[in-house]
């Protein structure tokens, strides 16, 4: 494929990918021994899940433990043997962060560090600690390969904004992140389920940003493309130096083969690109489309 395809396929998804590759490198680096969650899915091929029909937390753990030296292990072990001693909330909640420490900061594998800072969560039950670990997953769920992994992380994330929820049935932002991952989680039968629930939080608030490029997201998906530019439109009203709204609408009218547009939102983007690769072909890209 060739460059102007590239960027036409996915610029303003690139963004967002690239930024999220950076926090994740800063948190987890580039383990070569580390499985891809589509590597960790084949390896799950055939296995019996009681506890999901498709994966269970029992084969990630164990699955990520082959990534782990001897001395890695007992320490693991010590940690996992520590929270069937402890017969006190408190005292597994503190043991589940140092396991969620472990394997964010030592071992540095996504999954069993999302799953026990959720446990914490859990635990916890408080507003704030379930949405930050619904939140993990959710944010990482957008950039599984894995439709086996994938499918566990929307449920955990489901779960966790859901419990949240409960505790505050207020928070639009929670609602909003719902509806999310039942749309990149594949959770629903209908996409409608999901999309009503953002909708609900627009009909209340057209100002949310959060709910209107989460909208504007899932138009894009279905293909209903002069939706997705009312929705991107609006938040660059809202927000004139929201980057991914403008990269989305440049996205959007090169999909319509509309290069005139496209080139217009490509420019008015680049004031506030300050990743110099992404600046370089966006420049590059609004050449191409003038010509």
């Amino acid at each position: 494929m060739k460059r102007p395809q590239l960027i036409t396929a996915g610029i303003a998804v690139f963004l967002t990918i690239t930024l999220y590759a950076v926090t994740q490198d800063k948190i987890f680096g580039h383990n070569p021994k580390t499985p891809t969650g589509s590597q960790q899915a084949d390896s799950h091929a055939g296995h019996d899940h009681a506890q999901d029909e498709q994966l269970s937390v029992d084969s990630i753990l164990h699955h990520a433990k082959e990534n782990l030296t001897a001395e890695q292990l007992t320490r693991i072990s010590f940690l996992e043997s520590s929270v069937t001693r402890g017969d006190v909330g408190e005292q597994k909640m503190h043991i589940y962060h140092q396991l969620a420490k472990f394997w964010r900061d030592t071992a540095r594998i996504f999954e069993p560090y999302a799953w026990y800072t959720a446990e914490a969560a859990r635990l916890e039950n408080s507003e704030k600690s379930l949405t930050f670990a619904a939140h993990l997953f959710l944010n990482n769920l957008r950039f599984e390969k894995s439709p086996l992994v994938q499918h566990w992380k929307g449920e955990q994330a489901k779960d966790l904004f859901e419990r949240s929820l409960k505790l505050n049935p207020n928070n639009d932002s929670s609602q909003v992140a719902l509806g999310a991952t039942l749309l990149y989680g594949g959770l629903s039968e209908s996409p409608m389920e999901a999309i009503m629930k953002i909708r609900q939080v627009v009909e209340r608030d057209s100002t949310n940003i959060y709910a209107q490029m989460t909208l504007g997201e899932a138009s894009m998906m279905s293909g209903q493309l002069d939706k997705a530019i009312e929705r991107f439109k609006r938040v660059t009203q809202l927000q004139p130096n929201n980057l991914e709204a403008l990269l989305y609408l440049a996205d959007v009218y090169e999909r319509k083969n509309d290069k005139k547009e496209a080139a217009a939102w490509y420019q008015r983007s680049l004031p506030f690109i300050q990743i110099p690769e992404l600046k370089q072909e966006v420049e590059k890209r609004v050449k191409d489309l003038l010509k």
